[in-house]
């Protein structure tokens, strides 16, 4: 009777910790900004069509300094501002979520999936793009580190300029996101999601969906609106 006794006791235990399990947010942040998930989401949650719910596992001898994507030809596109330029691609890891890739800045990058990956398309355009900046680039070709290079590439927007993507899938931020290494656009209207350094969805924590930031009131994407709008994107 014992050991019977003592299995309950250990099955009990155990029951306990899972129903205790803090929301997956990252340490020190609010649960409520990330949808107050109560625990990672299940490993078999279905990622977009030419992508799988990896956990993005990189091989480090697989970096390079930069990318041997090349625009089209024909296609120069339009020029942007040095100081839109995301001159940087790193796959690292952050608390809670795991792995990720950041901009120079050390912020998350994002994938939506009304985009395509194949052929690349990029449908995040206007107030979509001030609420989710794109990551913009003039050569194609930023320094790398934590990524396999092939998988780097642009994309043409609409206003003819280019995009980075990472396995055809183009390149976003937040500007919900006000602090490096925040990733409060995960599941955000059920189509963002952190990108991985090998294009796939992070499905390691996915929050309840929530509404995006209003647009902020200028272009420099510094203030944004509180969140709980009705914009589809």
């Amino acid at each position: 009777m014992v050991p019977e006794k003592r299995k309950l006791m250990v099955a009990g235990a155990a029951l306990a910790a899972l129903v205790a399990l803090p929301g997956c947010a990252p340490t020190g942040y609010n649960a409520a900004d990330y949808g107050n998930a109560a625990e990672p989401a299940a490993a078999d949650v279905a990622a977009t069509p030419g992508a799988s719910a990896t956990d993005g596992a990189v091989d480090p001898n697989a970096a390079d300094p930069a990318s041997t994507a090349e625009p089209a030809p024909g296609d120069t596109g339009s020029e942007v501002a040095d100081n839109l330029v995301t001159k940087t691609l790193t796959g690292t890891s952050v608390a809670k979520m795991g792995k990720v890739v950041e901009n120079p800045k050390g912020f998350v990058l994002y994938r939506f999936d009304n985009d395509g990956d194949d052929p690349s398309k990029s449908t995040c355009n206007d107030d979509c793009a001030k609420i989710w900046p794109p990551a913009l680039t003039n050569d194609g070709k930023p320094t790398i580190k934590g990524i396999d290079s092939k998988l780097v590439g642009t994309v043409t927007r609409a206003d003819g300029t280019k995009q980075l993507t990472l396995k055809g899938w183009p390149l976003y931020t937040y500007v919900g996101d006000k602090k490096a290494g925040e990733w409060k656009g995960q599941n955000v209207n059920g189509k963002w999601f952190v990108i991985t350094p090998t294009g796939t969805k992070n499905l390691t924590c996915l929050p309840k969906i929530s509404k995006p930031v209003a647009p902020p009131a200028d272009d420099s994407g510094s203030d944004a609106g509180d969140t709980g709008s009705d914009y589809s994107y």
